[in-house]
């Protein structure tokens, strides 16, 4: 019994096999002698050619900081709206434009974004 489907090897998906003479799980195992990729039963003498030369997937998934995205070409916006009630953390200075985005993630709460508007600072933060 195979669990893999035939876009297997297009999707990433390496599957889990079963013998087909015990039901157990076969594990790669190279064919030294002919430079083949197979799996065998380590209960039965059960082993059979690999159509997918892939054994295993590691797929890493690397999460940007939403802050560096934001261009602070934003502080000479004249759409977007102003504030002098939020402080910027890194100069103080009382004057930041604000804008609300989603989330990548869409189960993340919809976000305000704020970007400084000192010209030595451009600071970008959120609250």
């Amino acid at each position: 019994m195979d669990t893999t489907t035939n876009n297997s090897a297009n999707s990433g998906f390496v599957g889990i096999k079963f013998c087909q003479e015990c039901n157990n799980m076969l594990y790669p195992r190279e064919d030294k002698e002919n430079r083949i990729l197979l799996y065998a039963c380590r209960r039965c003498q059960y082993q059979q050619a690999a159509e997918n030369p892939c054994i295993y997937v590691n797929k890493i998934t690397h999460e940007i900081d939403e802050l560096t995205q934001i261009v602070t070409d934003v502080i000479s916006d004249p759409t977007l709206p102003r504030t002098a009630d939020h402080p910027c953390p890194k100069c103080r200075g009382n004057d930041a434009v604000f804008f609300q985005a989603q989330s990548a993630r869409s189960e993340d709460r919809m976000t305000l974004y704020y970007v400084c508007r000192n010209q030595n600072c451009l600071y970008r933060w959120t609250e």
